[in-house]
């Protein structure tokens, strides 16, 4: 469907009525969530931010303890721009996508030191701070304050895949979609927050990816997708190929007397910052694997990491090795902890899954 037919099955007042419907469905169902201001109450632009980035590529209930537990250390940005990067990156660790919370300590710097701790409410300015881009800026500048902008997730993406019956698969009809929730949204000025946050609500509860609830849905008079029967099968999804493969050695490396040996990753590439257990060179073949060059003594274990990232799916073999602490004094990036120590360190979960069975 092209974007000026499907805007025209809502017009006539049905845009209207379209908003007022899924806002009075809200009113009476909306989701209770810890970073969310309640009725009549300003909304924390801190609270909003930090949901939003945590919430990029993640879901709801893995973001809630998060979220929670930054709060309780961070009350406010000043707190947060001040906090060690290497706790911050310690305390995100499980959460994915770390670049994530790098650009959120950034961030959190320039608004403490350069904005007064003030978050700007305009789109472009949002849009200037580290790791906010469309997406995010448009929902700080809609939930935060309260001001009109198209925000576009996937659970939005989704409603007006089945309102408008788009059948352009996706990510080549993103462009599209988000052309239409703009058309709808754009003279939304006098609840474009919670606008933006009842369509989200209904793309996580009522019109979700399978098995979509059409009888309960607020707007299913106005979703062509319902009425030609197809809601459930939309968005249609590009067929993805089979995900590269890499491999390598996780180790497990002792001193004798306790200690076990961490690494910190180096700042930038896949999981930058984060500390975890000593790994080889992740490469393409098996046959490719290749020892660090200071574990002498290993030995071959039953341990088998297999852990999926968003572009290549990782498979680890362990190895355990004993090693003296002098061997590494000219090795950076080492250091080492009380074995005691090592499950409550704040590993990302490819190593939290070896650490269990190394254990």
């Amino acid at each position: 469907m092209t974007i000026a037919g499907g805007i025209m099955a809502l017009q006539g007042g049905n845009v209207e009525r379209f908003r007022h419907e899924l806002l009075a469905w809200y009113d009476r169902y909306r989701r209770t969530l810890p970073w969310r201001a309640g009725p009549g109450i300003t909304p924390n632009p801190y609270h909003v931010w930090l949901s939003e980035i945590m919430l990029q590529q993640t879901t709801v209930p893995a973001v809630i303890p998060y979220f929670l537990r930054f709060l309780e250390l961070w009350p406010t940005v000043h707190d947060l721009a001040d906090a060690p990067a290497e706790d911050i990156m310690r305390h995100w660790a499980g959460l994915g996508y770390y670049a994530r919370a790098r650009n959120l300590h950034y961030c959190a710097k320039v608004i403490s030191n350069n904005h007064n701790g003030i978050f700007p409410n305009d789109i472009e300015t949002l849009k200037s701070l580290p790791g906010i881009g469309d997406y995010t800026a448009a929902a700080i500048s809609s939930i935060a304050f309260n001001r009109p902008s198209n925000v576009v997730d996937g659970n939005v993406e989704r409603v007006m895949a089945r309102v408008f019956a788009v059948t352009d698969p996706v990510p080549k009809s993103k462009p599209h979609l988000k052309e239409l929730a703009g058309k709808i949204a754009q003279t939304e000025i006098k609840r474009p927050g919670d606008y933006a946050q009842a369509l989200m609500d209904l793309g996580a509860t009522i019109c979700t990816p399978s098995s979509p609830k059409c009888g309960l849905c607020p707007v299913q008079a106005f979703c062509q997708g319902y009425a030609k029967g197809a809601a459930p099968t939309l968005p249609i999804r590009a067929k993805k190929g089979p995900k590269p493969q890499k491999h390598g050695y996780v180790y497990w490396i002792e001193d004798g007397k306790g200690a076990v040996l961490l690494e910190k990753r180096p700042e930038k590439g896949l999981l930058g910052g984060m500390v975890g257990l000593p790994t080889s060179a992740w490469v393409d073949q098996a046959m490719e694997k290749t020892h660090l060059s200071f574990t002498i003594k290993k030995e071959a274990t039953k341990v088998r990491v297999m852990h999926s990232f968003t572009h290549f799916d990782l498979d680890l073999q362990g190895i355990r090795v004993k090693l003296d602490r002098r061997t590494l004094k000219t090795v950076e990036n080492y250091f080492w902890i009380e074995k005691t120590d090592a499950k409550n360190y704040g590993l990302p979960t490819v190593f939290k899954k070896a650490l269990k069975q190394f254990l």
